[in-house]
């Protein structure tokens, strides 16, 4: 039993606060309890001017942060417009066409599809060759276009349309058209043709030169020349790639977005849809895969402007000479076994007074020893009008080092 002030329970417990009080209790423990119980349980009155005074202030206080926030939205959401349209804004200006700046607001595939799938088209090619016995017969071939105008003019690659006598366009609505060449530029590998349509939807240029590796890149075009408008989609793998196509040196976007025969001269697409490099080949071999390249846009639409006003590309170099490829009995004439690259024709006064002559075997140019016509103009093209090549020559069994300044192609020579 527990013993409360001389009050004696067997199950009370030491004390309940809702318990009542007699007003006369003389015990102490009782008094103190319930005077910490007062004090600490102060009732508070409110007048009804006081009241209302409270809520006046409260309607104050929350229409002052109501406006505040506004305040605060409006600026962010115009500080952030303003920022938007000036990158929209922002767009490279050029002699006949505009290279585009990434607005920042990005698509998803379907979009980008959705958005340039209709200016890319499907190409197929008629070419009459010979054969070893003089036999004629046609061949077929197919690729890929972009269309670059509303009014019929597409940009292609040089090896798809090259030597073709029928050339034939289906757009994306399924029309079909005969094409005509406006213009081709074999050391670039870009061509442009043109089909008697207007109302079409063409590609807005993006510029190549903003891309950093890991961007995204989607390709539309016709690989195996029958399946037009197949997508596909993977990354920028690597920029300004060197590499040797048909003998001529290329500066070319790398990209793992899967790419097959027949996308040549298809588009290759970034994250706002447009257009920032022409498909141009593929490494192909069965331990190769995921290697896909494309001329950056910036250098095919310089090509493809210059074909459409002139016909023809400036600006670049040539040795003013033309070479040909020996047998090994012509290299074995001239006491060599090692180059079958020799001097055909020196076509300009500035060659002869270089001291170069018909007959001289090209062994190297800067260092870079020379096997085939590939190799030869794979220096030269990698070089621009006003530099200085180094060559070493034979000529009846002793090299001779000469050197010359590259001079401009004219329109109908190659290298």
């Amino acid at each position: 039993m527990y013993n409360r002030d001389n009050h004696t329970s067997d199950y009370e417990p030491y004390f309940t606060v809702d318990e009542p009080i007699a007003e006369n209790t003389t015990h102490s423990s009782w008094n103190n309890y319930d005077e910490k119980k007062r004090k600490s349980s102060p009732k508070v009155a409110l007048t009804r001017k006081t009241l209302a005074l409270l809520i006046v202030c409260c309607l104050i206080l929350s229409s002052l942060f109501g406006f505040g926030g506004a305040m605060a939205y409006h600026l962010l959401l115009g500080n952030t417009a303003a920022s938007t349209q000036s990158t929209v804004s922002d767009a490279t200006q050029t002699e006949g066409y505009t290279l585009g700046s990434s607005s920042g607001s990005n698509m998803t595939i379907q979009e980008i599809v959705s958005t340039a799938g209709a200016s890319v088209v499907e190409i197929q090619t008629e070419a009459v060759l010979s054969d070893s016995w003089m036999q004629q017969y046609v061949t077929e071939g197919a690729g890929s276009g972009v269309i670059i105008s509303t009014d019929g003019y597409i940009m292609t690659n040089n090896h798809v349309i090259n030597g073709a006598r029928k050339i034939t366009v289906t757009t994306s609505d399924e029309q079909s058209y005969e094409a005509k060449l406006v213009g081709t530029d074999s050391d670039n590998d870009v061509a442009v043709i043109k089909i008697d349509a207007t109302g079409l939807t063409p590609a807005t240029y993006g510029n190549s030169d903003e891309l950093n590796v890991g961007d995204l890149a989607v390709a539309i075009g016709n690989p195996l020349g029958e399946l037009g408008g197949t997508v596909t989609a993977g990354i920028i793998s690597a920029k300004d790639r060197q590499l040797s196509i048909d003998g001529k040196t290329l500066t070319l976007l790398q990209t793992d977005s899967s790419i097959n025969p027949g996308n040549s001269g298809g588009g290759l697409f970034n994250s706002d849809g447009q257009l920032i490099g022409l498909v141009v080949a593929k490494s192909s071999g069965s331990d190769v895969e995921g290697l896909g390249f494309a001329i950056p846009i910036n250098k095919a639409a310089d090509v493809a402007q210059q074909l459409m006003s002139t016909g023809h590309v400036k600006g670049k170099p040539w040795t003013g000479m033309t070479y040909s490829e020996g047998s090994s009995g012509f290299d074995s004439f001239f006491g060599s076994s090692s180059s079958s690259v020799y001097i055909y024709d020196v076509n300009t006064e500035t060659a002869q007074k270089a001291g170069f002559q018909k007959g001289d075997i090209v062994k190297t140019i800067d260092g870079k020893e020379i096997s085939t016509i590939d190799d030869l103009t794979a220096v030269i093209t990698s070089h621009q009008v006003g530099d200085k090549l180094n060559f070493v020559v034979l000529r009846n069994g002793q090299e001779k080092e000469l050197t010359i300044e590259l001079q401009e192609k004219p329109d109908d020579l190659d290298n």
